[in-house]
């Protein structure tokens, strides 16, 4: 029988002042296996991946490989135990080239002198194995996130290493580079390797994993068989009985006035949208595939890239040189890196609520940045301890919540939201599109870009096609079956049911 690589047993984890992120988790890893780490944001996975990592250390609990105790008291450790981490948000350095970051603190030496041709023929091997097509010469600034993405997976290669720990690894990743990486997982397990693999995708973990570990407020609630175990339960695992995967709900027909029109916008990398248009009270969705335009469009919008054309607010010309115009023109952009571009991960909670509407103020007043923060955060179901706590504390979904909390707090009334639910469960994405309703039944136009069809289909008035950067197709989705819509994405075509942006003068 194989023998387990892995062994955490009731690990558990306590941040000061009294938050509780792990409670007597456990779960085991078996030699040449897949096995899929699932659970809410908030459930505890975070925590429980950097604790085997050595990047934090348990409250209480063990950690076992092959059978023997072990103490990974820091990451260093945990890489010579042979623990490989991939984290969600890369560690790689942008200024170095490919080749020093597959290297960096391992490269192959003698007496202190790097052996460069050595490490050259390893790192040529190592990126022919994830399917990269660039070289180990290039500066890791100079790719594409997909392409940092596959960097990271190719450096854990040339680790002799006994279990990988990949954290969200398809979360960048178009799907012919996801075959790519799921081969790279194959050929790791027929070699005995073990793989932590951890995703929100259901389908994504049934075409790769063997077993699946469900945490739970953090504690582990079972191991399931893949193959033997339906969608069903194992969603009820992840959020309990009392919720539901996102369904689309008849939606009242949107009658607020045009608030805002692009009759023309061209802009860099061949982005060039005409007619397009959202109405007061309307969530509109944005689809395509990976390159289609749709973040280039919001970045546009929100003053954060240059952009030739005509675009109106309620018949005003608006054309943002900067995003402060686009705020004061009541704008607020929930970007798709949300730890990068929408939060000071450690800043208190408050500061990070109140940041757009202090823009104006030198004197900081922080009773009243707390007080319009708790009635926001309390309006939108936000889970954490007190204002004063640092943001980076939160799970992905809270700390998306306080990025909306922010445009609320300000007053925008367009909100441009990209991937908004990109990292989130299938709770916290329930959460987030409730609140997204709520916003446009207040009046609020709403703008979501992402690349979950299903979300869109569900949650939107409007959807709109993107296409190699542009806006080729509009669809009523209450009278457009959904794989219409993903027909004109993967072909980009529109489709029956379709109005092109040569009409646009079609009723709502």
């Amino acid at each position: 029988m194989t023998h387990d690589v892995l062994t955490v047993r009731n690990v558990s984890k306590t941040f000061l002042p009294n938050i509780i992120a792990l409670e007597k988790a456990s779960l085991n890893v078996r030699k040449g296996e897949v096995h899929c780490l699932l659970g809410a944001n908030g459930a505890g996975k975070s925590t429980l991946l950097k604790i085997i990592a050595g990047a934090l250390r348990p409250s209480a609990g063990e950690l076992m490989l092959d059978g023997k105790p072990v103490d990974v008291w820091s990451p260093a450790e945990a890489a010579r135990l042979g623990i490989s981490m991939i984290y969600q948000e890369l560690d790689l350095v942008p200024q170095l080239t490919v080749e020093e970051n597959l290297f960096l603190g391992h490269a192959p030496r003698t007496f202190g002198v790097i052996h460069k041709r050595e490490r050259r023929r390893r790192s040529i091997e190592a990126l022919q194995r994830v399917g990269a097509n660039f070289g180990p010469e290039i500066r890791v600034e100079a790719l594409s996130v997909a392409n940092q993405q596959l960097t990271a997976i190719a450096r854990s290669l040339t680790m002799d290493a006994k279990i990988i720990i990949m954290d969200e690894p398809s979360a960048s990743l178009n799907e012919t580079e996801l075959e790519s990486v799921f081969e790279v997982i194959r050929d790791l397990v027929s070699q005995g390797v073990a793989i932590l693999y951890v995703s929100h995708r259901l389908g994504e973990l049934r075409a790769i994993g063997d077993r699946m570990t469900v945490l739970r407020g953090g504690c582990t609630i079972d191991t399931f068989d893949v193959s033997k175990t339906g969608d069903e339960a194992l969603v009820e695992a992840i959020i309990g009985k009392e919720r539901s995967l996102v369904e689309r709900q008849e939606r009242a027909p949107v009658t607020g006035g045009v608030a805002m029109q692009v009759r023309h916008l061209k802009g860099a990398e061949g982005l060039e949208i005409r007619d397009f248009e959202v109405r007061w009270g309307e969530v509109c969705g944005l689809t395509g595939l990976n390159g289609s335009g749709r973040t280039s469009f919001l970045k546009s919008l929100f003053g954060a890239r240059p952009f030739e054309g005509e675009v109106d607010i309620e018949n005003e010309r608006f054309h943002p040189r900067h995003p402060a115009h686009a705020i004061r023109s009541g704008l607020g952009l929930v970007p798709e890196n949300r730890k990068t571009e929408g939060l000071i991960l450690h800043a208190p909670i408050y500061k990070n609520a109140t940041l757009p509407s202090m823009r104006e103020s030198w004197l900081t007043r922080h009773n009243w940045q707390k007080e319009r923060t708790r009635p926001v955060l309390q309006s939108l179901s936000t889970k954490y301890g007190r204002p004063e706590q640092a943001v980076v504390q939160l799970s992905g979904g809270n700390q998306q919540k306080v990025v909306l909390a922010k445009w609320i707090i300000n007053g925008a009334r367009i909100l441009l939201l990209d991937e908004p639910s990109r990292g989130l469960d299938i709770g916290a994405k329930a959460d987030l599109y409730t609140l997204v309703d709520r916003l446009a039944r207040d009046g609020a136009a709403v703008i979501v870009a992402s690349s979950e069809l299903d979300e869109l289909y569900a949650a939107c008035d409007t959807i709109w096609v993107f296409h190699e950067g542009r806006n080729i197709a509009r669809y009523n989705p209450s009278a457009t079956d959904r794989d219409t819509i993903l027909k004109a994405t993967i072909l980009g075509d529109a489709g029956i049911g379709a109005h092109t942006v040569r009409d646009h003068h079609v009723q709502h």
